[in-house]
């Protein structure tokens, strides 16, 4: 696998940030994620390409491993594609898709059990991606969306881990925190997003694209598990240790 690196001073983060920063922006997660220094980035080529898949899925897992270390809550993982720019919303939820079959295709060969606290089936109303033994809520957004929130110069996918939302349900703050971003969106852009279900109502596939779905949409995505080629723990551990340091790995 690649080394995972820091993006954070690429072109592209800042202008996300600057993004996030901007008043209207509905997201109040997403700000203070930022505002905390807890909103880690990577910049990648193609959405609609596996070229960079080998360096986001380790950058994910260093990023649960720090979690799991310090779960401070609002912390996301966002990966921003340098392209393409000029997708529609349909073409934009078919890369989404791919680049997620890719990056779960991965976690099944390595031996990562999906999080026992979500499912694995995206028709489940319960239904969370599975990475690295975490469950995530996908933010997808691109130049093409039709919600004004979900609009950004390059494609983005940002990786919200489902623990964050379990604990904010736990407090009693996760309504008021949903309410309070329903009610910046209907601000900014006129209306509510139609996709937006309450938890366990419908699946949460139908809402990571940002695309307004049919009744019948069917998510093409499929958890695929595959007997592991290396150990799944020695990995983590070394994810701690720092043996994918460049200057670990020499010898």
């Amino acid at each position: 696998m690649r080394l995972p690196n820091d993006d954070s001073r690429h072109p592209l983060a800042e202008r996300f940030r600057t993004f996030i920063r901007h008043t209207p922006f509905p997201c109040v997660g997403a700000k203070s994620a930022l505002s905390r220094g807890q909103l880690r980035t990577i910049v990648a080529r193609d959405i609609g390409s596996g070229w960079d898949d080998t360096r986001i899925y380790p950058a994910l897992l260093a990023f649960i491993c720090r979690y799991r270390e310090q779960p401070d809550l609002f912390q996301s993982f966002a990966v921003i594609f340098e392209g393409p720019r000029s997708l529609s919303e349909e073409a934009f939820e078919a890369a989404l898709w791919e680049r997620v079959q890719s990056l779960s295709d991965k976690d099944g060969c390595l031996g990562q059990d999906p999080d026992p606290r979500v499912a694995a089936d995206p028709e489940d109303p319960h239904f969370s991606l599975s990475l690295g033994g975490e469950g995530f809520f996908i933010v997808g957004l691109h130049p093409g969306a039709s919600r004004r929130a979900r609009r950004f110069e390059a494609p983005v996918l940002v990786f919200n881990l489902h623990d964050q939302f379990a604990r904010l349900r736990a407090e009693g703050r996760y309504e008021r925190l949903r309410d309070s971003i329903v009610e910046r969106d209907v601000s900014w852009t006129g209306s509510a997003n139609p996709m937006l279900a309450q938890h366990g109502q419908s699946s949460a596939a139908r809402q990571f694209s940002g695309r307004a779905v049919s009744e019948d949409w069917v998510c093409p995505f499929q958890r695929r598990d595959a007997a592991a080629a290396w150990d799944a723990q020695q990995v983590a551990a070394d994810l701690r240790s720092g043996a994918f340091v460049a200057g670990g790995m020499d010898g």
